[in-house]
Parts: C-alpha cells; sequence; structure tokens
C-alpha cells in the first residue's frame, strides 16, 4: 500500500510540471510544486521501469519513457546535464546531476532499444570521463546550488560509470568509475568516515549523501568485483547501522564521531541505508543486515499519510521528520519518495 501510494504521488508530481519531467518537490507551507528537476527524474526512471514490471501497470513504463525522452531533449550540446530545476536562471552542466541522468537513460535505452537514449548515454558518460581529473577526483563542474570542490558523495557518479560499462560495453567507464572511488577512500578516516561529503555542511554530513557515497562504493565494488571496495562500503554501513534508534529512524547529520548531529530524521537517508543494508545483506551472504533495513522501511511507512485528503501530500514522502527539521524544510522531495519505492520494492522481492 505504502509503495503503490508513493508511485501515485511521484505519477502526479511528474504531471505538475506538464512537460515529462517530475517536480522537485512539493512545498507544503506554500502549497505549490517546484519546477521538474532534471537530476532526479533521471533516477526516478529505473525505479519506474522497476515498478511498472513489478506491479503489472504499465502506464509507469510510459511514464518512465516520457521523462527519457524529455532528458535527451533538454540534454546540452557538451552532452551535460544542468544544475537545478528548470526555473533556474543559471544553465550549466554538472557532474553530478549528469551522472544521476545517465542511469536513466541506461534503463531505458535497455527497455526501449531507442538510439537516441542510446547517444545522450555515450554522451553523458564521455564528457563525465573527459571531466575526470587524472586521481579520479571531479573538481570541475560542481553545482552551483551545494558544495563546491571534490566530493565524496560522487561515487554515485562513478556507480553510473560503472553501470555504462555493463550495459554499453565499454570498459573505460569501469576504469573511470574505479578511479574515483578510490580517490574516495582517501577521504576516509580510520573509523570509516568521509570527508567532504555534504551539500552544506561537511563536519556534519546528511545521512543522504553518506549514504550516496556508500552505495557508490558498494556498487562500483560489486561491478568490478573488488572485494576491498564492499569491505570500505560494509564499514561505513556498520558505523551507520550503529546510530540507529529504536524506531528505526537514523539521526539527520552524524559528525565525525558517528554521533548524532540533529535531532531531526532525514528521511531520504534512511531509505538509503535500507537499501545499502538489503544489498550488503544479497553481496556478503550476511543476513543480519537485513533487520536494520526492515527497521528503517517501517518507521518511514508510519510516517507516510496514505489516507491525506490532500493529493499533493497523500503519499508523498517528507525531506525531515518532522517536517519541520532542516532538510527540505515542509517540503515533500521527490528523491525520498524515489528511494523509499526502491527500499520496499528490495524488501517485498526479496520477502
Amino acid at each position: 500500500r505504502g509503495l503503490q501510494a508513493a508511485a501515485e504521488w511521484l505519477a502526479r508530481a511528474q504531471d505538475a510540471t506538464g512537460c515529462g519531467g517530475v517536480s522537485a518537490y512539493y512545498d507544503a507551507t506554500k502549497r505549490q510544486w517546484a519546477g521538474a528537476y532534471p537530476e532526479t527524474t533521471g533516477y526516478i526512471i529505473p525505479t519506474f521501469l522497476r515498478y511498472a514490471e513489478f506491479s503489472g501497470q504499465h502506464e509507469y513504463r510510459e511514464r518512465a519513457i516520457r521523462m527519457a525522452e524529455w532528458e535527451t531533449a533538454i540534454q546540452l550540446p557538451e552532452g551535460g546535464v544542468r544544475a537545478g530545476t528548470m526555473d533556474a536562471t543559471q544553465i550549466v552542466p554538472t557532474i553530478f546531476n549528469t551522472g544521476q541522468v545517465l542511469f536513466g537513460w541506461l534503463s531505458a535505452w535497455q527497455q526501449t532499444q531507442d538510439a537516441r537514449l542510446h547517444d545522450s548515454a555515450m554522451r553523458a558518460a564521455d564528457w563525465l570521463v573527459a571531466a575526470q581529473d587524472p586521481d579520479g577526483a571531479w573538481r570541475r563542474y560542481a553545482s552551483p546550488f551545494a558544495g563546491q570542490g571534490a566530493n565524496t558523495y560522487n561515487t554515485r557518479v562513478a556507480f553510473a560509470l560503472a553501470k555504462a560499462s555493463q550495459v554499453l560495453q565499454e570498459p573505460r567507464y569501469l576504469d573511470a568509475a574505479v578511479r574515483n572511488v578510490q580517490w574516495a577512500l582517501t577521504q576516509m578516516q580510520p573509523n570509516g568516515w568521509l570527508q567532504n561529503n555534504d551539500l552544506e555542511d561537511n563536519e556534519r554530513p546528511l545521512t543522504h549523501t553518506i549514504a550516496y557515497a556508500t552505495r557508490g562504493i558498494l556498487e562500483v565494488g560489486s561491478i568490478a568485483a573488488d572485494g576491498a571496495l564492499i569491505e570500505a562500503a560494509a564499514r561505513v554501513a556498520q558505523a551507520v547501522a550503529r546510530t540507529q534508534r529504536r524506531d528505526g529512524a537514523l539521526p539527520g547529520r552524524l559528525d565525525s564521531t558517528w554521533q548524532a548531529a540533529s535531532r531531526w530524521t532525514c528521511v531520504t537517508g534512511n531509505a538509503q541505508m535500507a537499501i545499502i543494508w538489503r544489498r550488503l545483506a544479497a553481496e556478503t551472504g550476511e543476513h543480519a543486515w537485513k533487520a536494520a533495513a526492515e527497521r528503517a522501511n517501517r518507521f518511514n511507512l508510519s510516517i507516510q499519510k496514505v489516507t491525506a485528503t490532500d493529493e499533493a501530500v497523500r503519499g508523498g514522502m517528507p525531506g525531515s521528520y518532522p517536517r519541520s527539521g532542516d532538510y527540505m524544510k515542509n517540503r515533500y522531495p521527490n528523491w525520498a519518495a524515489k528511494f523509499f519505492m526502491d527500499a520496499l520494492m528490495l524488501q517485498l522481492q526479496a520477502g
């Protein structure tokens, strides 16, 4: 029920823009939808394709293909994807957003074999490789709307490149992905904490960006068959698991000693960590990871309003809980619903 409600909310967020892209968020204070967001629309595509297969509701496949075609229509000439939402005044390509849309083009091309989507994916991947520094970090083309400099959460871009190496049969994409993860591990402290890993406060990163970085390390390790990378991801995931509250929620921010640095929880981070714990169970065969994942999902389900009369809220997931928390305050971001769906499908399919 929670999964279907989230899917229906994301469908309404797509319809709110009228262009094929998905609205970045619903602002409950202003009672309005934000503009279409290329970055997160990109990674909603594989979620909707998976949900169409999972639920048998083919409407979601059609919606995903519409998103992918829209992304191709707005791709920048050099191959990158623009920062921010479509109503942002500054139009510049950015590394992170390009990586996230790459996920969408790859999954949509696998479904459709549409040559335009293949071309978009190749151009995006080539642009990412060309923009990478020799040590594996990305220092150019940072988003003007997030923290500048080299960020460890860009391992999620590396994950997209590793995926591209599989789908497009191009080994140099995997080489670039591994180089980035190896750079990120130079930012890891002995206790597993990653430096330069937040959108605005590197001393107290969000569980959202901690999860971005961890998932990137894990998935690149899996695709490259590198056990040391999987082990590094497990170290971070274990440290985060130790901070989980009895109700299943995680602190929204964590400091360099893995202590809670906020009283609210980041709902997206909860869902992303549930995915990581499930993936680690699959990769390592250690089923103990599943309990933390199920607790996180149960908490997120408990705060989802599936019977709200307001359609802009019903089925959506808040940025923070309580909703007045500092991350996406009083807003329902599309990426919270996306990762929530992914986490629930993993749990339902695994049984």
